[in-house]
């Protein structure tokens, strides 16, 4: 029968586990200083070996060499590595979490060991074990026979009991570097005649995630294709993930408003198979690489990719602008998040796509890198004192907000260099006029992390008039405007948090009428 590749190469000895160097250290030390302890909790994220490294102790405990313990070919190494020493019992926790199984644990601790000097007990997955169990533990586990020894392996430390924790010897294993993967791997290959490019072997190391039962599954699915070459086209095939070019050629689509194209290509590449949340985590990713590339020289090392790719990101990367790729991340990242929880991510996805490719350039609308304030003076208007927000203002007509470059005809603006130097106000304007974009943005910011369906108001609505008693928000459809209306209180609150002053919202839609919206009805007046 055909074993997998992360149990036909599990670790004997210590020597041969991968990038947990400080564990090895210390357990080797004990070993050879008779002064282990009697209880160990092994944490860390899946793959990265706390099973292995505690079989391996078990061996070393009980081995049979008088040289470097363990051996890994005396009759307890070989038992143990089979399953079927008697003095190394493994518990799975998640299937045996109560506290009858507890209470057969401590009947069983009572007995010496039938074969070896330790009677070891392997608890995984122990974070399951329920609230009687671990109380059930507790003792046995403080103060076991002096031939017995615990070890408890997790994934989630913080689930555990602090009085578990104080018990035990905690040793924490690492995500194990991508280096160190694809060496492990490439080994592999050898040894089973198999050619795999260095290519390859990096985009396996990337999706194990520090992983090394991540990773040999990976590799695993390669294999079991039959292929005896193995490229980074194959492995893309396996994952579900698509190459470079693809991200290349759909982020200058959307560069260029090319808005159908990338919506074609979009189901082109979904046709074939690919993973929708795959894909947008590759495509963040990508934008990414666009930032990297941007400031270091030779980004090798950082990426993770190979020369050729590096130099087509390269060279988007010097086209495109730093608030398109900041844009982009923020927009990706967003959708990303939102995808956890839909059935229909493939639906977001292509909003994005439209989002990202409708959009005004970034050059010509405030990001979150630069936020350039740009004034004008077309014409006058009555100043408004700094105390204005949190007193009497000097004048009680109302200041129009300038309109951001975002709200602008694009046949009527031109792309604001962030290089140039503001425009001078008039000498008739003493003061600034209030920015209220950025009043709007920080009101956004708090009111998110509120309530997530302020979403929808904030990226759909702009604050377009601070009057001495009132603001004015603009919103994109009646449907946002109900929705903002229900949340009066909310925004009335915020603004009065970055403004310094309670003022009365005044909601209308775009293209409305100021002078209508003005005309309240007696219930809007009285509340």
């Amino acid at each position: 029968m055909y074993t997998a590749l992360y149990r036909a190469y599990r670790p004997e000895v210590f020597d041969e586990i991968l990038g947990q160097e400080h564990i090895v250290r210390i357990l080797k030390n004990q070993i050879n200083t008779d002064s282990t302890s009697h209880a160990y909790l092994f944490c860390g994220t899946r793959g990265t070996g706390k099973t292995t490294t505690a079989r391996i102790l078990a061996k070393g405990l009980n081995c049979e060499s008088d040289g470097a313990k363990p051996c890994g070919t005396c009759s307890v190494c070989k038992g143990i590595k089979d399953g079927v020493f008697l003095d190394v019992v493994e518990i799975d926790a998640a299937s045996n979490n109560g506290v009858d199984n507890i209470r057969e644990l401590r009947e069983s601790v009572k007995y010496p060991p039938a074969v070896g000097r330790k009677k070891v007990y392997i608890i995984d997955e122990v974070h399951m074990l329920s609230s009687g169990a671990f109380n059930a533990l507790l003792k046995t586990l403080e103060e076991p026979p002096e031939y017995v020894t615990f070890i408890l392996a997790t994934t989630e430390p913080q689930k555990l009991p602090a009085t578990i924790l104080s018990r035990c010897m905690r040793l924490d294993f690492k995500r194990v570097p991508e280096t160190v993967l694809i060496s492990g791997m490439a080994e592999i290959c050898e040894k089973r005649g198999i050619k795999v490019t260095e290519d390859a072997l990096r985009i396996i190391a990337a999706n194990a995630d520090g992983s090394v039962r991540d990773g040999l599954s990976i590799l695993d699915q390669c294999i079991s294709g039959g292929d005896m070459v193995i490229n980074a086209a194959d492995v893309l095939d396996f994952l579900g993930a698509s190459g470079e070019e693809t991200f290349i050629e759909l982020t200058d689509m959307v560069r260029h408003r090319k808005t159908a194209d990338a919506l074609v290509l979009l189901d082109r590449v979904l046709s074939d198979g690919k993973d929708v949340r795959q894909f947008m985590r590759d495509w963040v990713n990508h934008y990414r690489n666009l930032l990297m590339t941007k400031f270091i020289k030779d980004p090798q090392g950082v990426i993770n990719m190979s020369f050729e790719n590096i130099d087509r990101i390269r060279k988007q990367s010097g086209s495109i602008d730093l608030a398109d790729i900041n844009r982009g991340i923020i927009e990706i990242s967003r959708t990303m998040n939102e995808a956890r929880w839909s059935t229909q991510p493939r639906i977001l996805l292509e909003l994005v796509i439209v989002k990202l490719s409708s959009e005004i350039h970034p050059a010509a609308v405030q990001t979150q890198f630069i936020q350039p304030q740009q004034q004008t003076a077309a014409k006058p208007q009555a100043a408004v004192k700094p105390q204005a927000f949190g007193g009497a203002a000097e004048s009680a007509e109302p200041q129009e907000c300038e309109k951001p470059a975002a709200f602008e005809e694009p046949e009527k603006s031109e792309p604001v260099s962030f290089a140039e130097e503001e425009v001078k106000p008039a000498e008739h304007v003493p003061a600034e006029t209030p920015d209220c974009d950025e009043i709007w943005n920080a009101v956004f910011e708090d009111g998110e992390a509120a309530k997530g369906s302020f979403y929808m108001i904030g990226s759909s609505g702009r604050l377009t008039e601070i009057g001495e008693h009132h603001f004015v928000v603009e919103m994109s459809s009646q449907l946002v405007k109900d929705h903002a209306e229900k949340n009066r209180q909310l925004l009335e609150d915020l603004m009065e948090k970055h403004t310094g002053k309670r003022r009365r919202m005044e909601l209308k839609t775009a293209g409305e009428n100021p002078a209508q919206s003005g005309e309240r009805s007696v219930e809007e007046i009285a509340r």
